[in-house]
């Protein structure tokens, strides 16, 4: 197949093209390690650990994430969460009533969210009965104003991978940006799209530290992509959005590899032990595969089944009202004792 002739500069609203950023003290004299006396930011002088503005383009973090994933820093951009990454992709490239996306239902629900803040149309093309994207039906809707295409895999209600032949597919022939939401990645035995940014262009990929690094309270969402669409986006993202506090817990945490590694394996493997015994309630009609931290499961009637756990003191997901999702309940995977409380309860049931 041969692939798309991508231009940049063709997608990027031109609002944004002409855009001079904002510079900030610590954008215009970014050292603050030497020993100066700092009278440029009008800043509280007297030291209490955050009474500093903190480094706008969080060098240290984006250095330590640059080798892990053996790529420059260049290609990273971090955010005040996913949804902001997400939220700055709209403003970069989609024009206001008169652009539109391609969404991939059920999915994530923030990219609607997304789409009605920014005024933008969003084109909802349905998965198909394995979860997998449907390629002639997806490029039945694109038109020459189609920016975005998001893609979550693993998946969000779901849980499955996107097969790696549609992600190309898609990949080869949209003309647009498609971002590839990667939220769940580490739980999922497939390397991560980010291994493949020097082959396409046109491809974002997001991730976030709130689920397999355990840091879903400080709100960092990282993305990666080429050097010109992080430039770009780096032209329109608040000065200061990633906070110091979030900065320093992050830089702890993403060093402590083997600690990651070890829950990760141990939620993986609670998820297989939960799935085992979904097979065995009798109310469970059918469990999707998942290379998630959760599993998505088909019972006879959600509503009640949701109120029954809820008696029990266990909180899980209604996802009825998704697409495709008719009385399904989503099992967010906890520790071992929280998963052996919810198997006591759903035998109970």
């Amino acid at each position: 197949m041969n692939k798309i002739q991508f231009n940049i500069n063709q997608l990027v609203r031109k609002n944004v093209v002409k855009l001079q950023p904002y510079s900030s003290a610590r954008d215009e004299f970014v050292d603050i390690n030497q020993d100066m006396i700092f009278l440029d930011a009008n800043e509280n002088p007297y030291e209490n650990g955050v009474n500093r503005y903190p480094d706008p383009q969080q060098r240290n973090l984006k250095e330590v994430l640059a080798n892990q994933k053996k790529i420059s820093d260049k290609n990273i951009l971090l955010g005040n969460g996913s949804d902001e990454v997400l939220d700055l992709i709209y403003r970069a490239f989609c024009e206001p009533r008169v652009d539109n996306i391609i969404t991939l239902p059920p999915t994530y629900g923030m990219y609607t969210v997304l789409a009605n803040i920014n005024d933008i149309e969003e084109r909802k093309v349905l998965l198909d009965s394995n979860f997998q994207p449907d390629i002639a039906a997806i490029f039945d809707r694109v038109d020459t104003n189609s920016k975005l295409l998001f893609i979550c895999s693993p998946n969000n209600p779901s849980g499955n991978l996107i097969t790696q032949d549609r992600v190309k597919q898609i990949l080869n022939r949209f003309e647009g940006v498609v971002i590839i939401d990667e939220a769940y990645i580490d739980f999922a035995d497939q390397k991560s799209w980010v291994d493949t940014l020097n082959v396409y262009p046109n491809l974002i990929v997001t991730q976030t530290l709130s689920k397999a690094y355990g840091l879903a309270g400080v709100r960092l969402g990282i993305c990666y992509a080429s050097e010109e669409i992080i430039a770009i986006l780096n032209k329109i993202k608040p000065p200061y959005n990633v906070n110091e506090l979030t900065q320093k817990r992050a830089l702890d945490r993403i060093a402590n590899q083997s600690q990651i590694q070890t829950e990760i394996t141990a939620i993986i493997e609670n998820r297989i032990q939960l799935e085992n015994t979904l097979s065995t309630v009798h109310f469970v009609e059918k469990i999707y595969t998942s290379e998630a931290n959760f599993i998505l499961a088909k019972v006879d009637d959600a509503n009640k089944r949701y109120d029954q756990l809820i008696k029990e003191g266990i909180v899980i997901r209604n996802r009825s009202k998704q697409p495709l999702c008719d009385n399904t309940l989503r099992f967010t995977v906890g520790t071992t004792e929280e998963n052996k409380k919810l198997i006591t309860a759903l035998n109970r049931l």
